[in-house]
């Protein structure tokens, strides 16, 4: 007896613990929104990890440039075998003089050179690197702007793509009822055959286009998951119920987003740190034509002393100390050329630079006005919707009445079906046309 009572136990504690469970196999897909996906993304795209790496390298060479500051210091030694030391006193075809020396020898000291002036080269070596290092920043900048935007546009393709499937399924259930209407109707004599098959052709062709649409969420989804830096397959998906709202913009009039684009793009930061480092590359090249101040050191023991007269058999010790002065006299003439051909490439930097002031300009005119063509889309598309609503429900009307071709309706229904479309579409371009707007003018 105890053992029966123990299954209606054991069937109330699985019916206390199925909730939970099953609520934890739906949670399994995590909602992100778009600011979420931006993070993740920043994190751990791939480009962007490449470009950071660029950035690593970059701030490294600006070390490796500083430390060609520091004086030269180098110790060494040697050990070697000595031959016969032969002095010819009356010429080589004479009989030499056999200077007595050890068979063997060794040395051991230091040299030390500090560079005192060379025109200023190895400090303006320091600020060309970190000239580059601004560069390579700006270039993560324009990188990260780039990723955010290619992300928003995927995203809103996913909020279009996932709106469309609910439309799809919607007007196929729609269409499931009036086919089966019409078959009705065409059983009691009332509508010809040509109807029914006309109804089931448009039905198929919904059916054709949810499939359609289904595969362009998956693929929208891999890009969105490589875009994050997460495998391909990882599930996901967004709350896409919620209607884009149009974002805050920073500036209402297309000058105001001009001032904004030239103190903060990206884009144009380059460019001008181009004409920078074009700048302080002549001055490099010019520096050669300056002569080169060191201070020098070395000190050496070395055994035995055959360096000097008298020679001897013992260990000793000679070094120097002073300052030395070189000026390279073919620079004068060298350098010509190379000067010559530093200043065309700043000119050509500084040529280049208001290209891309220009190209932005263009840039940003153009996305402001799509940005408020978008805007007037979306009045649009409302209108349209509700026009096309009343115009399918009056269709049907009359012709269930008899009134009006079947042909009729389902071109108004096709053309409401569009009209949603178009709204979802325009209202993600709304949103979508503003962000590639900051993304140009660099504060995405």
């Amino acid at each position: 007896m105890k053992r029966y009572r123990t299954i209606p136990i054991l069937g109330i504690l699985l019916l206390l613990f199925a909730p939970p469970i099953y609520c934890q196999h739906i949670q399994t897909k995590p909602i992100l929104s778009l600011e979420e996906i931006w993070k993740v993304a920043e994190a751990n795209n791939r480009q962007l990890k490449l470009a950071d790496l660029h950035l690593q390298q970059s701030r490294l060479e600006v070390l490796e440039a500083k430390d060609l500051l520091l004086p030269e210091l180098l110790i060494g030694g040697d050990a070697k075998l000595n031959t016969k030391f032969l002095i010819y006193d009356n010429g080589l075809f004479s009989a030499p003089q056999d200077v007595p020396v050890k068979a063997y020898g060794y040395g051991l000291g230091y040299v030390l050179n500090f560079n005192l002036f060379s025109g200023g080269k190895d400090r303006r070596n320091v600020v060309i690197k970190k000239e580059e290092e601004i560069r390579k920043q700006y270039e993560v900048d324009l990188q990260r702007h780039s990723v955010k935007y290619n992300v928003a546009a995927a995203y809103f393709d996913l909020y279009k793509f996932l709106h469309f499937h609910d439309f799809l399924d919607a007007e196929i259930d729609t269409e499931k009822k009036q086919l089966a209407l019409i078959e009705s109707l065409h059983k009691n004599g009332t509508v010809l055959k040509s109807d029914v098959l006309r109804a089931a052709v448009k039905l198929s062709q919904l059916e054709l286009s949810l499939s359609d649409i289904e595969k362009k969420v998956e693929i929208v989804k891999q890009r969105l998951n490589i875009l994050m830096g997460r495998e391909s397959e990882d599930e996901f998906t967004i709350n896409y119920q919620e209607i884009v709202k149009p974002a805050t913009t920073v500036a209402t009039d297309y000058s105001d987003f001009i001032d904004i684009a030239l103190n903060q793009s990206p884009e144009y930061k380059m460019v001008n740190s181009d004409i920078k480092w074009s700048e302080l590359n002549i001055q490099q090249i010019k520096a050669n034509l300056l002569p080169k101040i060191s201070l020098f050191s070395n000190y050496n023991y070395t055994y035995p002393q055959i360096s000097f007269y008298p020679y001897s058999n013992d260990l000793w010790g000679f070094g120097q100390t002073g300052i030395k002065v070189q000026f390279s006299i073919d620079n004068l003439y060298k350098s010509k050329h190379s000067i010559t051909r530093a200043q065309v490439v700043s000119n050509e930097a500084k040529e280049k630079a208001e290209m891309k002031k220009d190209e932005i300009s263009l840039l940003v005119k153009e996305a402001y006005l799509q940005q408020l063509q978008a805007l007037e889309s979306v009045e649009t598309a409302v209108k349209n919707i509700a026009k096309n609503t009343e115009t399918v429900r009056v269709i049907r009307s009359s012709y269930l009445n008899q009134e009006s071709l079947l042909t009729d309706l389902l071109e108004a229904e096709n053309t409401l079906l569009e009209a949603r479309f178009n709204l979802t579409t325009a209202q993600t371009n709304v949103r979508l046309t503003n962000i590639r707007l900051l993304a140009i003018i660099g504060i995405l």
